[in-house]
């Protein structure tokens, strides 16, 4: 081994020789990976049980500095909550956002209190027309960080019948069976 190889000096006590520069490995931007401030905090499983979803899309969300930090450290109950308009805005119902335990006391908390969307106008002449004229519902389906930012996922959604619900279950069912005997079949 040469004392280059050893990355000291000839004398054996000189300065340490750093790796070349190209020798380091570079961050990949791959923009699938997904960052530690993308996470889900609150998903509607009972929307997609009682709704038949036609469409859907994302929307952000205005929200308190305290309401942001207390869905950061615990979920929020977005069961029931849906979608009004009113004075040409989308405003979310039914959301509730716990108190953050660490939140000034000056100011007061109201865990239900309607929260404005952030919608394009295109979008929201589109969603109400079709609630108005097609008698179709919009729904919060899930609620998540992405970027640091809180968004909320809204479904156009038209409600099912019992007999809907149903033959969705029997479907369900077959399909899991039919994935079952796939699986015992595959391992023979």
């Amino acid at each position: 081994m040469t004392a280059g190889e050893s990355g000291f000096a000839e004398s054996g006590f000189g300065a340490y020789t750093f790796p070349p520069m190209s020798a380091k490995k570079s961050k990949s931007n791959n923009k699938e990976e997904k960052s530690k401030d993308d996470f889900s905090v609150a998903r509607n499983k009972k929307a997609r049980h009682d709704y038949e979803i036609l469409d859907s899309l994302e929307a952000g969300l205005v929200l308190t500095g305290a309401e942001v930090k207390a869905l950061r450290t615990g979920p929020a109950i977005l069961a029931g909550a849906f979608v009004r308009e009113r004075n040409g805005e989308l405003w979310l119902e039914g959301l509730e956002i716990p108190r953050y335990r660490h939140a000034s006391t000056h100011l007061p908390h109201f865990p239900n209190r309607s929260r404005k969307l952030l919608v394009k106008r295109k979008e929201i002449n589109r969603l109400t027309k079709s609630v108005d004229t097609k008698g179709l519902s919009i729904i919060a389906l899930h609620l998540y960080f992405t970027r640091g930012m809180v968004k909320v996922e809204i479904g156009l959604g038209r409600g099912k019948k019992l007999h809907d619900k149903r033959a969705d279950m029997k479907k369900r069912d077959v399909e899991r069976n039919l994935a079952r005997l796939s699986k015992q079949r595959d391992r023979r």
